[in-house]
């Protein structure tokens, strides 16, 4: 597989909906890490990220027309040691919690299945990195309908193992936009991370974004060695 242009693949269908991006730049002495999200209705876009203390929430840019903040309001990025976990919803919270009473990413995800919200019935995107001793893994699932069929949950994980510097892996959770929206298919698509500097990577991410549907985006980069972290959040609500 030939990797391919993250930009171009982003900007390749006007909502891709949410979505998640894990490498290593081309030096190799970075993680990288990027989440997305966009939004069709005015509630989904009545969004913004704002910071935790251990990681990211979204919160309703506007209160007063916030109408329904079950699959809209969660914390996508949370830290657990030297563990970054990043997802499109609340099972966020179950990773992070199962992960500290000793269970896998895997296992934790077990415990979840695609979003209520048929006849989209969107799939659960996560992952999970993990910088130790001057190395770097990662993780990211998928948990799917079987076609737009809810009466099967199709689970898929993929891992990696000392990454490649320079690429990534691209999962989002549709194919494109529709009625319904079709959920992403195959493997997490191989992309090309080059050694930007954390804003000029998260401002050609942003610019790649449709921009009648994008909301808000998160970028962190990871100091392999040391584990140190330096973030950028960008909201279309300001």
């Amino acid at each position: 597989m030939k990797a391919v242009s993250l930009f171009n693949d982003i900007a390749s269908t006007t909502y891709p909906g949410r979505g998640i991006v894990i490498g290593r730049n081309a030096d190799g002495d970075k993680a990288v890490i990027a989440y997305f999200i966009m939004g069709r209705s005015e509630n989904s876009r009545n969004r913004v990220f704002t910071e935790t203390e251990d990681g990211i929430k979204t919160e309703a840019f506007d209160p007063s027309k916030l109408v329904d903040p079950s699959l809209i309001i969660y914390s996508p990025v949370r830290t657990l040691g030297n563990k970054t976990i990043v997802t499109n919803g609340d099972q966020t919270d179950t990773i992070y919690e199962l992960m500290n009473q000793q269970q896998t990413f895997e296992q934790a995800l077990r415990t979840r299945e695609f979003e209520p919200d048929g006849p989209n019935y969107t799939p659960r995107i996560s992952g999970i990195v993990k910088c130790s001793d001057g190395k770097m893994n990662y993780a990211m699932s998928i948990l799917k309908s079987a076609d737009g069929n809810p009466d099967c949950c199709e689970r898929y994980t993929f891992t990696y193992d000392a990454p490649l510097a320079g690429v990534g892996r691209f999962i989002h959770t549709y194919m494109s936009d529709g009625n319904p929206l079709p959920s992403f298919e195959g493997e997490p698509v191989l992309v090309e991370i080059g050694n930007d500097d954390i804003d000029t990577f998260a401002q050609k991410i942003w610019d790649s974004l449709n921009e009648d549907n994008k909301v808000s985006l998160f970028v962190r980069y990871i100091d392999i060695e040391t584990n140190t972290a330096q973030s950028r959040i960008i909201n279309k609500n300001k």
